[in-house]
């Protein structure tokens, strides 16, 4: 059978765009079980409650939901067990002190396939106060409406 290619998007964590002012972002790979591919393989993960821990130079995947496989057997998996993350020494320790030093937080954003390798996309931010996400809304909101009568002047209407 030939082999994957390209990039096969599982799950988004949206929430995390909207609750986070995301600076950094890195790729990841997984630690997985056979199971788990097998039920990411369906499309099925959740990405909603999960973080990213550093504990004594390694970086753990927490939180994040990936249902057990239909046809699994005794060898299923849990589905909110900690994952290894596949970082490079330079990056965990980047992470780590950004994290250390700012009280910055670490989520994950995406979970896909790239070249049929499951891979995590995590990002470093700071939590948005209430008035930080209405300001980032109404500045979306502005911005389309810029979009939209930009379109309709393309288009000779009036307004």
């Amino acid at each position: 059978m030939a082999r994957e290619q390209g990039r096969k998007l599982i799950a988004q964590n949206k929430k995390a765009r909207h609750d986070y002012a995301i600076d950094d972002v890195f790729e990841a790979g997984l630690v997985l079980q056979g199971t788990e591919v097998k039920s990411l393989r369906q499309g099925r993960a959740s990405l909603v409650d999960g973080f990213v821990d550093i504990d004594r130079g390694e970086a753990w995947l927490h939180g994040v939901h990936i249902p057990e496989y239909s046809q699994g057997t005794w060898t299923n998996h849990a589905a909110r067990r900690k994952r290894k993350l596949l970082l490079n020494r330079v990056e965990i320790d980047k992470i780590e002190r950004r994290v250390s030093e700012k009280g910055l937080s670490v989520v994950p954003l995406s979970l896909y396939f790239l070249d049929g390798r499951a891979k995590i996309e995590i990002g470093v931010g700071k939590g948005k106060k209430s008035w930080d996400k209405r300001q980032s809304m109404a500045k979306r909101d502005a911005q389309n409406e810029i979009q939209q009568e930009v379109g309709r002047r393309l288009k000779g209407m009036r307004d």
